[in-house]
């Protein structure tokens, strides 16, 4: 594995993990009682991981077209098929940092409540009195925990499925459009900019399916139709249905790269 490589798998690895974690924002803001709070640092969290998003493309062509002139673009689907890996990896590990972020999300939503600046609180998580809390948060996830998934979920498998759907498409999409490239050379241009097309339906699933669905189970839990802990096992099962979108991709990966590549030429 070069250099350039491991750049795009770690670039890939922490978009991954900033959007796992920001699933404990809702989880702090139940705790808090500052819902409206809480989704504000969940959107942030969100677009700072779609935004660099758009980053690791730059990267990936970049590699592309070096194979393209220099040769061995067989060994292309073997680098794809890692920067998949590496997503998946990243969102297991948010899972097991759950327990650890929404504790620093509580701490945040108290901070900014007090001083109300965001880049008040940005400074004091890089200072040492940040430092010494995070720390001082980090918490395994315990066993009781664990064994209380198999109890009731708060979403139907429906849900969960079209989330899993979801994220194996926004996984697969940008990296789809520029391995179409590849494919088609001579409309790698076009097929570049065909990511939307795969990631546009993710986002309706995600915006018309998931969202409302957590958003009204947040507000049956201030207004006690529902148990915290209950919303908690939901947002862990939301996160593995994550988990799964990202193994997933690697079995979409390839048609998908396809039909862009058919796209682009009939388009």
């Amino acid at each position: 594995m070069d250099v350039q490589l491991v750049v795009i798998c770690l670039l890939t690895a922490g978009i991954n993990l900033i959007g796992t974690l920001a699933y404990a924002a809702r989880i702090a803001g139940v705790r808090t009682r500052r819902i409206a709070m809480s989704f504000a640092l969940f959107n942030i969290l969100v677009l700072v991981s779609r935004t660099s998003n758009s980053f690791l493309g730059p990267f990936l062509a970049k590699r592309i077209e070096s194979r393209l002139s220099l040769g061995g673009g067989a060994a292309l689907l073997g680098d794809f098929r890692m920067v998949l890996m590496s997503a998946t990896m990243a969102v297991a590990l948010g899972i097991a940092l759950i327990p650890t972020s929404q504790r620093l999300f509580v701490n945040a939503i108290g901070y900014f409540q007090r001083h109300r600046s965001t880049s008040r609180m940005l400074l004091r998580a890089a200072s040492p009195a940040g430092l010494r809390s995070i720390r001082t948060s980090f918490r395994a996830p315990r066993y009781e925990h664990i064994r209380e998934l198999a109890r009731a979920r708060g979403v139907g498998w429906g849900v969960l499925l079209a989330n899993c759907l979801a994220q194996a498409l926004i996984t697969v999409g940008v990296l789809a459009s520029l391995y179409a490239g590849y494919l088609n050379p001579q409309y790698r241009v076009t097929a570049s900019q065909l990511s939307a097309v795969i990631n546009g339906f993710a986002t309706i699933l995600l915006f018309a399916l998931i969202d409302p669905q957590l958003s009204v189970m947040t507000d049956d839990v201030v207004e006690g139709r529902v148990s915290d802990p209950l919303f908690r096992r939901t947002i862990v099962w939301i996160s593995f249905s994550r988990l799964a979108g990202t193994v997933l991709a690697q079995a979409f990966f390839v048609p998908a790269a396809q039909l862009v590549a058919w796209i682009a030429y009939v388009v």
